[in-house]
């Protein structure tokens, strides 16, 4: 496959992963892209933990992910230059219209997760290493709670798999997990679920588009790369990103000029 990969004469983009492809900023602005430049991009839909990875193995032009952390890693080993942010969205808490934790109306999501502990309800998480994943666990460890030493093989079901999958998970339990606005609005599984914490400002989704070191992954498409991370962050691909909705709402905010 890698060879297949390093045949392709677009951009091939490392992208985050989504529980459908339009659920991730530039997926639905490919065509327009496209259309513009004459450049094809090729998605390869990844948690931010694999995502990063592929591109340190240079497997990849560019990348879009998620998770701030991972992110500063990735550039400070040098694989990573010129890091943008293109957009943003929010995490939310979803869970089971009967709310056994009496979690719901809140804005926070740490004493939220305190309350499911205590409560020993089901909670469904990725497990991935995706941003996802990583985020959750960062909120874990505020909340002072180790959740699978708490919790693991009973209420607290790592399930290693993506956000679609997590939600179908937590719909046919029914259970507690953590998701972004832009996914949850997209799945089509609700069943008994909804948003029970929202509006929490820590846990702000910002999406970068890093551009690889050409000191370090030689070889690559990377400057066909540049033309398409400058388009992402432009009017044009910011009006495109914005334009975006599921259901009438609007899944990303543009934020390349003012980056939360």
């Amino acid at each position: 496959m890698r060879m297949a990969w390093r045949a392709f004469a677009g951009v091939l983009l490392a992208l985050v992963s989504a529980a459908t492809a339009a659920e991730t900023p530039p997926q639905s602005i490919l065509p327009d892209f496209t259309k513009a430049t004459n450049i094809s991009v090729k998605v390869l839909a990844e948690g931010t933990g694999q995502a990063l990875d592929t591109a340190r193995r240079g497997d990849a032009d560019l990348v879009l992910v998620h998770d701030p952390e991972a992110e500063a890693k990735f550039i400070d080993e040098g694989h990573g230059i010129n890091r943008r942010q293109i957009a943003w969205n929010d995490f939310v808490i979803i869970g089971p219209k009967a709310d056994p934790a009496h979690i719901a109306g809140g804005h926070d999501a740490v004493p939220a997760l305190k309350m499911i502990a205590a409560a020993k309800d089901a909670f469904v998480s990725r497990g991935d290493r995706s941003g996802t994943n990583a985020l959750e666990l960062r909120l874990w460890k505020t909340a002072d709670i180790d959740p699978k030493a708490a919790g693991g093989g009973s209420w607290y079901r790592d399930i290693g798999g993506g956000m679609g999958q997590a939600l179908n998970a937590a719909a046919a339990m029914p259970a507690y997990t953590l998701s972004d606005r832009g996914t949850w609005l997209a799945f089509k599984n609700k069943e008994s679920l909804t948003i029970v914490i929202e509006g929490d400002p820590h846990v702000v989704n910002r999406y970068d588009v890093i551009e690889l070191n050409p000191q370090k992954h030689a070889g690559r498409n990377l400057a066909a790369a540049h033309v398409f991370a400058n388009w992402l962050v432009s009017p044009a691909g910011q009006i495109r990103i914005g334009a975006y909705k599921v259901g009438g709402e609007q899944l990303f905010k543009p934020s390349a000029a003012g980056p939360k």
